[in-house]
């Protein structure tokens, strides 16, 4: 049974009388009310004691329904969003009815459409369960908080079902990813550790460039982009993993934008966060994007790590930090947009609007209309919102940030799921955007079909040293500057 502590129900989307819930279930298997004995098949199993996994109590309603309780963040009890849970010990055809009962938030878009993500161990590829068998209300039984059921028919005993907010992406996933493009050994893509989470986890920092525009005395043209500071805001780190894919490929774009810009990535700033399941707090508690004005070494230290870098940029004579992009995702909009900043210099504001204004037009899913910009009180703590008022006119702040969802194309009414691949995709056209936005279209054509490059034995002298093998530790947070099946539906047994 998932562990139970004894503090007092949270105010505002109040929990009732339910006891407040302080850990995941592990193995918990639900056994009908009086039942003595061994469990038998259909007696599920729920387990979210795992790596991302969010599920902190589940009460049986009835033999074909349950209420499920989602774990707040650590030592933040006020938000409740993200869930990833396993179900196992199943029977076939078994049919059930999930509640999810206690979400921090009350608009979502679970009103327009969206469904919760299912995969099982014979058909590992996420798949969206169909709308129409996902229902978002108020729920008197609950104190009228909002609640979201689903529908769902089990058709394999053998299988363990795993549900999901949204497309999970760990850390383990990302340290993976990230090992793997090391061992390539490409002469244009670095990796450094420049910092570690308060778990020690790693703050890795990527930099992808032409080795020349880390000789000593270049000058630079730095595009700093930064994920994950939500930890629930998964299609956060696959835009991120599109851009670097991007970036790093051999396509012509991406070798004219090597050659003309530095491009520094944080690709998860919250490792922890993403590590324990959390929606949008650290381990301690915290909306990192809350703090940047004062990030604290001890409390915040991959926040601190990033902030001193960016300053030490920006107080480098040679390096003109030209962009900064914060990658998030947004729980109640449709599409990819654009948050920026207010100027009292109009030219400044206006040509703060051209980058979204290009990006519109590379890609379809993202929308100019939904890009807006602000300096909202609550908003200053953010990463946009304090390094617009810190860096100087030549440079521009944005969160950019990206339905859990859909998107709706032009000229249509039809929102059009979000896959992994279509959230890569929108990455793959933020990378394309510079080059629209830097005029260096003409030199794509004059890039000849290249060759892989590989590492010279012997490095170029470097402006910032860089790790060319493993991740090298920056103990003070500073690190150096510069095979699938459909689902069967469930509908069918409904």
């Amino acid at each position: 049974m998932a562990e139970r502590s004894q503090t007092a129900p949270e105010a505002g989307n109040d929990m009732g009388n339910e006891d407040a819930i302080g850990g995941n279930v592990s193995k918990y298997t639900v056994l009908p009310s009086g039942y003595c004995g061994q469990p038998k098949k259909g007696h599920l199993i729920f387990d979210a004691c795992f790596e991302s996994g969010n599920l902190g109590r589940v009460d049986q309603v009835s033999e074909f329904e349950y209420d499920l309780f989602i774990r707040p963040d650590t030592c933040n009890p006020r938000f409740r969003v993200w869930f990833n849970f396993t179900v196992e010990n199943v029977k076939e055809s078994q049919r059930v009815i999930f509640n999810i009962v206690n979400f921090s938030k009350t608009k979502s878009l679970y009103r327009d459409g969206m469904a919760p993500m299912v995969k099982s161990t014979s058909r590992p590829k996420w798949q969206r369960l169909p709308p129409k068998n996902v229902y978002y209300y108020r729920c008197p039984d609950h104190r009228k908080n909002y609640v979201m059921s689903f529908a769902f028919c089990f058709d394999r005993e053998e299988d363990i079902y795993q549900f999901a907010y949204c497309y999970p992406y760990t850390y383990t996933r990302f340290q993976h990813y990230l090992d793997s493009l090391q061992k390539r050994n490409m002469d244009y893509f670095f990796r450094e550790q420049l910092g570690q989470s308060v778990q020690q986890r790693q703050l890795d920092l990527l930099t992808i460039t032409s080795p020349d525009n880390l000789r000593e005395g270049a000058e630079q043209k730095v595009v700093f982009i930064t994920g994950r500071v939500h930890p629930g805001e998964t299609p956060s780190s696959f835009v991120c993993q599109g851009i670097i894919d991007f970036l790093i490929s051999q396509h012509p774009i991406a070798r004219v934008l090597r050659e003309h810009l530095v491009f520094k990535i944080a690709p998860m700033l919250n490792p922890d966060g993403v590590y324990l399941g959390n929606y949008r707090c650290s381990l301690m508690g915290f909306d990192l994007n809350r703090h940047w004005l004062d990030p604290s070494p001890w409390a915040h230290p991959t926040l601190h790590g990033v902030k001193q870098l960016i300053i030490q940029m920006y107080n480098d004579p040679k390096t003109s930090l030209e962009f900064y992009i914060d990658i998030h995702a947004h729980s109640t909009m449709m599409n990819g947009f654009m948050y920026g900043n207010i100027f009292e210099d109009e030219e400044r504001f206006q040509r703060q609007a051209i980058f979204p204004k290009l990006l519109c037009q590379n890609a379809e899913d993202f929308s100019y209309s939904s890009t807006s910009f602000n300096r909202d009180a609550v908003k200053a703590g953010t990463g946009r919102r304090f390094l617009g008022g810190l860096l100087d006119h030549t440079s521009y702040c944005y969160t950019l940030e990206v339905s859990f969802y859909s998107y709706i194309i032009g000229g249509t009414t039809a929102a059009v799921p979000y896959t992994e691949e279509a959230y890569m995709k929108l990455g793959r056209n933020v990378a394309r955007t510079f080059l629209d936005y830097y005029r260096l279209n003409p030199l794509v054509e004059r890039v000849a079909i290249p060759m892989p490059r590989l590492r010279k034995e012997k490095p170029p002298p470097y402006k910032y040293p860089l790790t060319r093998g493993p991740a090298r530790n920056h103990p003070n947070g500073k690190g150096d500057k510069k095979s699938s099946v459909n689902h069967k539906d469930p509908s069918n047994s409904f």
